[in-house]
């Protein structure tokens, strides 16, 4: 496991997969021999949350704190955010340009390239309908429910929206989205015919393995600290708010 007296060069070389977590916090390379704790307040970030972000991203068996509550939703959202946009701005346009080139240079059996050229295009879209879901809906709700159990104060609005929706709802609709992106996948391994270029298959597959891995760890942090975070805080205000 990460702690927070470890350096966190040494934490990368653990498993280099934690540069997408670091620059979803927003710290840059250069960090030098210092520890996690201190490049944690070099950028104003809470070092706990953060050492249960990184463990809990690289064991996916690993069970958060119990004081979870005490952590910042506020960064948690912000994680989150930005984790979307690496998804909509780097990794789907990485693998959508190594496909677009495999479709390109195919002389053999085109067809059955460009159909899965087309099936990661619905998936994307699927993708982008998801995101959008929890940027504009979810997220402002969490957040609003977080300012009112903060202040001790819930506005009319926030009483009608929590009669309608609960973040629990959030966590039994939770899109699947990863299972789609497993059937794409599989199109290539098992029925893929051979393509001209072997070796820039295997980079499709092996950016899709990762952004799957990334999905089902985003998943993890919504439904084991976002979701348990919000739901108690939102089980108060209904409480003294709500059923009077």
């Amino acid at each position: 496991m990460i702690s927070k007296r470890m350096k966190l060069a040494d934490a990368v070389h653990m498993n280099y997969l934690l540069l997408y977590v670091i620059d979803r916090f927003g710290i840059k390379l250069g960090f030098g021999d210092k520890s996690v704790e201190e490049v944690c307040r070099e950028y104003n970030l809470d070092s706990e949350f953060f050492i249960e972000i990184v463990n809990s991203f690289v064991d996916e068996n690993y069970i958060p704190s119990s004081d979870i509550n005490t952590f910042p939703t506020e960064q948690a959202v912000e994680y989150l955010k930005n984790t979307h946009t690496n998804y909509l701005e780097v990794q789907i346009p990485e693998i959508e340009s190594l496909i677009h080139e495999m479709v390109q240079n195919c002389s053999l059996d085109k067809k059955n390239v460009v159909i899965l050229n087309n099936f990661f295009e619905e998936y994307r879209q699927e993708l982008e309908t998801h995101i959008k879901r929890e940027e504009e809906a979810v997220f402002p709700y969490v957040l609003k429910v977080t300012e009112a159990f903060r202040h001790q104060k819930v506005s009319k609005d926030l009483i009608d929206e929590m009669k309608e929706y609960s973040i629990n709802d959030f966590a039994s609709e939770h899109d699947n989205v990863e299972e789609k992106l497993y059937d794409l996948k599989n199109i290539i391994i098992k029925y893929l015919p051979p393509v001209d270029d072997p070796h820039l298959c295997h980079k499709i597959l092996i950016e899709l393995f990762n952004l799957e891995k990334d999905l089902n760890d985003h998943a993890l942090l919504e439904d084991r600290l976002v979701v348990p975070i919000v739901a108690e805080k939102e089980a108060y205000l209904r409480k003294i708010y709500i059923q009077q």
